[in-house]
């Protein structure tokens, strides 16, 4: 039988009416054996997560105010979830745990982790399936980096004779025990952890939305679904923020080539967003995957006669800005001119000490920075076999009064970038997508 490892995110854990949707999705589908969970998300528009309920509690035992009201209030949530499901499970014994270890000696991600480690606890009393701790099995480094080979061959050793297993998300142990844990949405990379382990057939990431969409629904009105795209699609528009999952997640499945299904807990009947390594084997109407941006860059414009005879000035300008811990995103160059496209908060800590050095150490005739700079990336690997995406997109660009004043594409051509001012980005969004999808 095939092995399905499903994640199910905090929105979709956030009450008992929430599990037993959860809950119905697992039993429809025998393949469902290895569950991960999240903590609780919101409720409601202004209710808070458990996960930030507990930071707070933490930061209350930490700073020697009085923990309890918040403690409660925690313990209230899970309280309404076992009532609501009518689930024999204990609390009393889980939140006297917790308390204790406030009053000795807090730590941030212990108690951080608590979120996931009892709503798992609970989802396994109510599916009746087992529960392993992930601090049994995430294993972190010395420095509190992920140890891929430790955690690979103790996933398969926990589960490899076991089925049917509620695992939480989100954690795991330092070589001391203590619990560290990954960054917010790090149940993501748990879930995919695990089907690597288990060389599951689908790695399936439950959320509150049908997949992925082909441009941001507050910029554009209904874009269609992305109903199939590649790993490597994903990771360029997930690059520019277009990501429904935790862009560390993808690296495991992807090596291990597993397919990965981004569903909605609350309208399972959608097919959702299937990830593969290759292109689909159905061709797509469109040669594009999907749009996305991000604003806030700014484009350091350096122009030399003959720079391009002159060896490794590239390098010394990039090396400049690593200099100053500053990362560049893109990389325009002409034979006179280069252009390093950077985040414009990175760079202004140092903008004054690296235009100084580039101005002292490569001479330049011409120096400038242009701020207010908006990218935009229109990603699709079937670019690469078609005729006239950039003519019918800079054309539409023109159209609309969009000045572009960056246009980067790689080798590969599964993805072009064009620079906007920012005060044109909604446009262009909406120009590119009535250009490509309409």
């Amino acid at each position: 039988m095939r092995k399905y490892v499903a994640k199910f995110g905090g929105s979709s854990l956030a009450d008992a009416g929430q599990f037993k949707k959860v809950a119905d999705i697992i039993k429809a589908d025998p393949c469902r054996k290895y569950i991960v969970a999240s903590a609780p998300g919101k409720r409601f528009g202004d209710d808070i997560k458990v996960t930030d309920m507990l930071y707070s509690c933490y930061e209350q035992a930490r700073s020697g105010n009085s923990f309890e009201g918040e403690l409660k209030k925690i313990r209230s949530r899970y309280e309404d979830i076992v009532k609501g499901l009518g689930v024999d499970f204990d609390l009393n014994s889980e939140f006297e745990t917790i308390g204790q270890h406030l009053s000795s000696a807090p730590e941030k991600d212990y108690m951080a982790s608590r979120g996931e480690y009892l709503n798992s606890k609970i989802l396994a009393a109510y599916l009746g399936f087992g529960f392993v701790d992930a601090a049994d099995c995430v294993c972190f480094d010395e420095n509190g980096h992920l140890d891929d080979d430790k955690t690979d061959d103790r996933f398969w050793e926990t589960l490899k004779d076991r089925e049917y297993v509620v695992v939480p998300g989100f954690y795991g142990s330092m070589p001391d025990g203590t619990i560290h844990t990954f960054s917010r949405g790090g149940s993501d990379i748990t879930g995919s952890l695990i089907a690597r382990a288990i060389k599951a057939d689908m790695y399936e990431n439950w959320t509150d939305v049908s997949g992925m969409l082909s441009a941001d629904p507050r910029i554009v009105k209904d874009p269609r679904p992305i109903e199939s795209i590649s790993y490597r699609e994903l990771r360029e528009l997930s690059y520019m923020g277009a990501s429904v999952m935790h862009e560390s997640a993808v690296f495991p499945v992807r090596k291990a080539n597993i397919p990965l299904n981004i569903r909605n807990t609350n309208r399972p009947e959608d097919r959702g967003t299937i990830i593969s390594a290759e292109m689909p084997r159905i061709p797509r109407k469109y040669k594009v995957a999907g749009i996305a941006g991000k604003k806030g860059f700014s484009a350091v414009l350096v122009e030399t006669p003959s720079m391009n005879e002159e060896v490794g000035f590239g390098a010394h300008l990039l090396e400049i800005f690593a200099m100053h811990n500053v990362s560049f995103e893109h990389l325009p160059t002409g034979i006179d001119t280069m252009s390093v496209v950077v985040h414009k908060d990175e760079f202004d800590k140092a903008r004054n000490e690296i235009l100084d050095d580039i101005s002292n150490e490569l001479n330049p005739e011409s120096l400038y920075v242009e701020d207010g700079l908006a990218l935009v990336a229109v990603v699709g690997m079937g670019m690469a076999y078609s005729r006239g995406t950039a003519a019918r997109i800079t054309r539409a660009l023109a159209d609309s009064r969009v000045n572009i004043k960056m246009i980067d594409q790689g080798s590969t051509e599964i993805n072009m970038i064009f620079g906007v001012d920012e005060a044109d980005y909604e446009v262009a969004i909406n120009s590119i997508y009535n250009a490509i999808f309409e």
